[in-house]
């Protein structure tokens, strides 16, 4: 079964996730530079199969657009253009940053290593995966 790949993308780095074979377990992959992101999803692309991308949708509380959807449209309308085969689905990514922060916690992570941006984003990608995996459920 192929696998389904969650992005929290941002404007320095964007954060992966990615689900196990059978669908079951959303895993953080990675945090690539954005500046590298199409070329790393086309070299994943290439040796895993997946079904689906899950791109995060930032929302305002009133359930607006937030600001930075400016910058995740072209991105998509490039991927889209660059891998034509894998369908892309957005997902509501409000609180996923603060969500990542509080697992970072919970975790027992230590202070320095909860102010690791990068972690962060993986942690919200999978946040987001498993938000779309439930929604399926």
């Amino acid at each position: 079964m192929p696998r389904l790949l969650a992005i929290d993308y941002g404007t320095k780095r964007t954060g992966i996730a990615i689900t196990d074979e059978l669908q079951i377990i959303a895993s953080g992959l990675t945090t690539v530079d954005t500046k590298e992101l199409l070329t790393f999803l086309k070299e994943y692309t290439s040796k895993e199969t997946v079904e689906l991308f899950v791109i995060g949708e930032p929302k305002q509380m009133n359930n607006e657009v937030s600001e930075s959807e400016a910058a995740i449209l072209p991105f998509i309308e490039k991927l889209s253009k660059a891998i034509p085969e894998i369908p892309i689905v957005r997902v509501d990514e409000r609180f996923t940053s603060k969500m990542a922060f509080q697992t970072m916690i919970d975790s027992g992570l230590k202070k320095a290593q909860r102010r690791n941006k990068a972690l962060v984003d993986e942690i919200s990608a999978t946040i987001i995966l498993q938000s779309y995996m439930a929604s399926k459920s």
